[in-house]
């Protein structure tokens, strides 16, 4: 694992600005090079000292933080820092590492910045590999109650669960399950890598997505909503699958 991540900010706002350079000082393996108010100011510097890591504000005068990531070669990985939530998509196709919605704390920073720098470590030995992937595939079913009998439920046949008021309403390939069962016991028996929660009336199986567009997924022949308080999150856990 390397010693230090170098990083650059750039951020019209003072304060927040003053914010994000006293969170970096607090972590021992961010290095600061370089703090900016512009896209245009720090343009040349960053081509010259190739930093691994931006944190970059959207709305700026100039030019906004979204336009000027294609420009960017090489290319850092990159923090959006935001008061505005509507650009977690756009950010995704952008291969944003990460979304951060001011006013955002230092444990989050943390947690970001975190995950950024122990995903540069080396690769784990193959058999590694295949020791979580067999750890994963273990929870192949889960059992529900429903009605009067308990049901064996295949969890790669689930293809979403929707809230359905004191009820659950589980889609699969072959039929539609009602579970007296909330959200949260739910998630507790589903693999956690293998869906997520992504409006507080859904929840989905990642690997039935068709596509997504405008904060809308596809699943089979239904549209589901993603909302503003797990977009975030969403977006980030699909990032990490890539």
């Amino acid at each position: 694992m390397r010693e230090k991540l170098t990083c650059y900010i750039i951020e019209d706002e003072h304060l927040a600005q003053e914010i994000l350079e006293e969170y970096i000082r607090k972590v021992p393996f961010l290095e600061l090079k370089g703090s900016y108010v512009s896209p245009l100011e720090a343009a040349s510097q960053l081509k010259e000292d190739k930093p691994d890591l931006l944190f970059l504000d959207i709305n700026m005068p100039d030019l906004d933080g979204l336009s000027f990531i294609p420009m960017l070669n090489p290319k850092p990985m990159i923090v959006l820092t935001t008061a505005y939530d509507q650009y977690a998509l756009k950010a995704y196709e952008l291969e944003v590492r990460d979304y951060l919605l001011k006013p955002f704390t230092f444990e989050r920073f943390y947690k970001s910045v975190l995950r950024l720098y122990q995903d540069q470590s080396p690769r784990q030995p193959a058999e590694k590999r295949e020791e979580k992937a067999a750890l994963k595939n273990e929870q192949e079913y889960i059992f529900l109650k429903v009605g009067h009998r308990i049901q064996k439920v295949a969890t790669r046949d689930i293809l979403f669960v929707e809230g359905m008021k004191d009820y659950l309403r589980i889609h699969t390939s072959e039929e539609k399950i009602m579970t007296l069962l909330n959200f949260a016991k739910l998630e507790e028996l589903l693999p956690a890598r293998d869906f997520a929660r992504v409006h507080r009336s859904f929840l989905v199986a990642i690997d039935k997505i068709d596509h997504i567009e405008k904060n809308r997924i596809q699943i089979a022949d239904q549209i589901i909503p993603i909302s503003d308080t797990y977009a975030e999150a969403f977006y980030n856990m699909l990032k990490g699958l890539q």
